[in-house]
């Protein structure tokens, strides 16, 4: 029975290595950590499903009211006639046909001043930033010089001229746009075709009017708006002076073309968090605690388009500006960057509570270890479902203090010594608060992080430093 005597003892001893072994401590606290890396990533994919509901609900509160708006023009359209010959085949022959052909023109200067008042629509816990806009049109066109284009001045069908005034969305036309030309007031028509061609724009135009001469089935103009037909008999009749009054709704954003040779913009109105987007950033800009007032100022030299054309494919594009009004607290964003440093708490937390075993000869069962990181890991369930409510800050705190709280009570149970509970409760304010700082400080966020973790690694090393990493192996 001898053989049989040791047995139970060698168990025992292997036992008793396992519990002792610093090394399988370690290993067994890294594979929590690794472990702890599966929640995270669902967290992270929450936070993103949630970012993407609020999108959604901002959009889908944009189409009701109107979306974001983007203005070009106004551009004179000049038709004229041109004779082109056509081989019949067959050896019938060559036709000369009479087809109508359009300049478009733009204006010398163009300056707009506007009053944009914004506000927020709330669904569920949900915002959105829409905005009412009252906009002052005023361009002035030079008389088109057709001898340099060679195009004879019996050709040009001045009783077909007309003016385009685009604007992406026509259901923000909330009281009938003003278009005046040297202070005659002119009638106006919609078109809902954005982004078609003028081929059906002007069809329905010729419809209204009965005038089959003034479409051009090849030309292209892609955007919708308002015409306005001129009503000019001849050349004499020509007049430049154009005003706009326009009151115009949207959501985020307003831009604008400069279509003018010399463009210039002025907007202000009652928001404090403007971006100023686009191709140009305003010259001037003043941005107080409750308004904006910023204006531009754009050369022809600086858009990629030409000032005249009679070209089917010109696209008014590339050179946009404006403002867009932004919601001044974005907690997904927040939480999203807080959130990186998830790993990060839960490797500091457990390397304090590591430390405090073999110093203070306390022993932390690892499924305690997995109640502490599945505490820290609901930390940002709580942030997020909070900030949704109370907005990041106040979020980041009740998510903080509450966390901290359950651990440190928790900690009771095991640590004893009411000092050490204490001690690792202010560990984990120093760190939380560590990151909220961070998370503030954007501009100054790797600085300060990079400094935050350098102090970290040098007090593991101070605390660590008269450890016996091999006193078990010793023995």
């Amino acid at each position: 029975m001898e053989p049989y005597s040791n047995q139970p003892n060698m168990l025992e001893r292997l036992n008793t290595w396992i519990k002792e072994s610093i090394t399988i401590k370690l290993l067994s606290i890294g594979f929590l950590v690794l472990m702890l890396l599966i929640p995270t990533v669902w967290i992270d994919g929450l936070i993103d499903e949630r970012q993407s509901r609020a999108e959604e609900v901002m959009q889908e509160v944009s189409d009701k009211w109107s979306g974001s708006q983007t203005l070009s023009g106004p551009v004179l359209v000049v038709p004229y006639k041109v004779l082109e010959k056509v081989d019949l085949g067959n050896k019938r022959g060559i036709k000369i046909i009479e087809r109508t052909q359009k300049y478009f023109f733009l204006p010398e200067t163009l300056k707009i001043t506007g009053d944009v008042n914004p506000q927020v629509l709330h669904r569920g816990i949900f915002d959105a930033v829409v905005y009412a806009s009252t906009l002052n049109v005023n361009a002035d066109f030079s008389k088109p010089d057709f001898k340099t284009l060679n195009i004879n001045e019996s050709d040009i069908l001045w009783s077909d001229a007309y003016m385009v005034f685009a604007i992406t969305d026509l259901r923000g036309v909330s009281d009938n746009p003003k278009f005046t030309i040297d202070n005659e007031t002119l009638s106006t028509e919609p078109s809902n075709t954005l982004g078609i061609s003028v081929k059906k724009f002007l069809k329905e135009y010729r419809e209204r009017y009965g005038d089959a001469s003034s479409v051009n089935e090849s030309s292209e103009f892609s955007s919708s708006g308002i015409i306005a037909k001129l009503g000019w008999k001849d050349a004499n009749d020509f007049k430049g002076n154009t005003s706009i009054k326009l009151s115009l709704k949207g959501s985020r954003k307003l831009n604008f073309v400069p279509t003018g040779k010399t463009t210039t913009v002025n907007l202000k109105g009652p928001w404090n968090n403007p971006s100023f987007d686009g191709e140009f950033l305003p010259e001037t800009r003043e941005i107080t605690d409750s308004t904006f007032n910023a204006s531009w100022k754009i050369l022809h030299y600086n858009r990629p388009f030409a000032q005249q054309w009679n070209t089917p494919d010109e696209k008014l594009t590339g050179s946009e500006f404006g403002v867009r009004l932004l919601i001044p607290v974005d907690q997904y964003q927040k939480s999203i960057r807080t959130s990186k440093y998830g790993m990060l708490i839960i490797i500091l937390t457990f390397v304090a509570l590591f430390l405090v075993e073999i110093t203070k000869r306390v022993r932390i069962h690892p499924f305690q270890y997995i109640l502490i990181g599945a505490a820290l890991i609901i930390y940002y369930i709580l942030l997020l479902s909070f900030s949704e409510q109370f907005g990041y800050n106040i979020a980041y705190w009740i998510a903080t203090i509450a966390t901290v709280t359950l651990i440190s009570f928790y900690s009771i149970s095991f640590l004893k010594n009411s000092w050490l509970v204490i001690m690792l409760t202010t560990l984990l304010m120093v760190f939380y608060t560590f990151i909220f700082v961070i998370i503030l400080q954007q501009d100054f966020s790797l600085l300060l992080g990079s400094v935050g973790l350098f102090l970290i690694v040098a007090a593991l090393m101070f605390f660590s430093r008269k450890i016996s990493w091999y006193k078990e192996e010793n023995q």
